[in-house]
């Protein structure tokens, strides 16, 4: 009898020890990845490369798509999840650094309701004119673009895919730094935001270089620079908001893991091992690249000082668009 309770505890004991897989695989349960946006994005296609490739260090990862609130319902869900290193959020710039400056609820703080595990990716934006505006405009460069708003305040107008939207703070963080009078356009999504400039109903965008790279390659819209610190790889003859003449003008769509706060370390440090293993492998690089994604594997206190960085960046953005969501 006392060999039969002595050997459950033995086990228990020894779980921290045997590392990931063996423990996850002891407690009985997958890890559950949630992707707080809906299938099919980039975000989700990323999650689940990933989710896939980390199986064999830590067990069967399922992932689960959470939509709703712009990503908050999803990353709210693991805020308030057990800490047991079972769930975790693919959590973003809009999750994570607007947000918090946009509703005016949030029902999670972002950095002392998670434990940050490691950034993922970043994919760059890029400031794109539509073809005609640009050739009647003559405008070819960024510093063409703010000559002629400086010249014609409030002539020029932009789309963005709403309200808060990352496009919306890029234009609104552009105004600023160029000293220039544009007009926003805001749109029910990217997409459509996209369609309204093709169709000349809007005359530039900051819109995300996957989504408009095909459409720069095919001269259907006219890229002038990306947003970035450094060029993109995927287009390395832009150059980048500084090289420009803006400095300080860096804005990119990133994403990354988070568990709940008070997950143990060795589990959050569990899960940045497996990860950023799957991020450099050639394989996970290669199939990023086909989303223009650029892998950006972290430390966990790397990535949390990344969020506290990009929280007061964007703090400073939003409160001057004025822009507050319920």
């Amino acid at each position: 009898m006392q060999r039969r309770r002595l050997l459950p505890l033995l086990l228990a004991a020894a779980l921290p020890l045997l590392g990931g897989p063996v423990a996850h695989a002891q407690a009985g349960r997958p890890i559950k990845l949630v992707v707080p946006y809906p299938p099919g994005g980039p975000l989700d296609a990323i999650a689940r490369i990933l989710a896939e490739k980390v199986q064999p260090t830590l067990g069967t990862v399922i992932v689960e798509n959470r939509p709703g609130a712009g990503g908050n319902l999803g990353a709210d869900a693991v805020a308030k999840a057990a800490p047991d290193g079972h769930s975790i959020v693919m959590g973003a710039v809009a999750t994570h650094a607007i947000n918090p400056w946009l509703y005016a609820k949030l029902p999670y703080d972002p950095v002392r309701d998670f434990a940050p595990i490691t950034l993922v990716a970043r994919v760059p934006n890029v400031l794109v004119l539509n073809v005609e505006t640009a050739d009647k405009l003559q405008i070819r460069s960024v510093a063409d673009l703010v000559s002629y708003a400086r010249k014609n305040p409030g002539r020029l107008n932009y789309g963005s895919g709403g309200n808060g939207s990352a496009g919306h703070l890029a234009g609104e963080m552009f105004k600023a730094q160029a000293k220039v009078s544009l007009v926003h356009i805001p749109y029910a999504g990217a997409a459509p935001a996209q369609l309204g400039l093709l169709g000349g109903q809007v005359d530039l965008n900051f819109d995300n270089l996957a989504a408009a790279a095909a459409n720069i390659r095919a001269g259907k819209l006219k890229a002038l620079a990306v947003t970035t610190a450094q060029r993109s790889a995927a287009m390395p003859e832009l150059p980048t908001l500084a090289e420009s003449g803006l400095p300080g003008l860096v804005v990119d769509t990133w994403f990354g893991l988070f568990a709940p706060a008070r997950t143990p370390a060795e589990s959050v440090q569990q899960l940045n091992a497996a990860f950023t293993a799957a991020l450099n492998a050639p394989d996970v690089r290669e199939r990023l690249a086909k989303f223009l994604a650029e892998p950006a594997p972290t430390s966990p206190a790397q990535f949390g000082d990344f969020v506290k960085a990009e929280l007061a960046k964007y703090e400073k953005v939003v409160k001057a668009s004025g822009v507050k969501l319920d």
